[in-house]
């Protein structure tokens, strides 16, 4: 059981930065087409480099264990502002399914801020050198 537990952490963390490793890639290589759909929602499509350093670079942080708890905080903020802008669903019903995903994921960075990246993480490698 205690192998499980320690498992669960990292691998929670890769479900959960996946999203967002992806959708930074895809950011890039439909950077027009992103920028256009920021603007047509009424954000501004200079703050597109910033979503995508977040979601790139901040992904990858949490896959690792590396800040986690800080990026998770953002992540939540990102996750929760995203929800309320791009997924209306008090004006189209449709948009209920990817608001709500957007409340999880939310909750799961919560997880992290509150716990901690768990085992197998760079802010934790601290902990495994001083107990050897």
């Amino acid at each position: 059981m205690d192998k499980l537990q320690s498992l669960s952490a990292p691998i929670g963390r890769l479900l959960l930065s996946m999203i967002f490793i992806f959708s930074g890639f895809n950011k890039i290589t439909g950077y027009a087409a992103t920028q256009g759909y920021m603007e047509s929602m009424g954000v501004p499509g200079m703050l597109l480099p910033l979503v995508i350093a977040l979601e790139l670079f901040g992904g990858i942080a949490i896959l690792l264990g590396f800040k986690a708890r800080l990026i998770a905080v953002l992540f939540v903020g990102f996750n929760i502002v995203s929800a309320l802008l791009f997924h209306q669903f008090w004006i189209d019903a449709s948009q209920m399914n990817p608001f709500m995903k957007n409340i999880a994921i939310a909750g799961g960075f919560l997880m992290i801020f509150a716990h901690g990246p768990g085992a197998y993480s760079i802010d934790n490698s601290h902990a495994r050198k001083s107990s050897v």
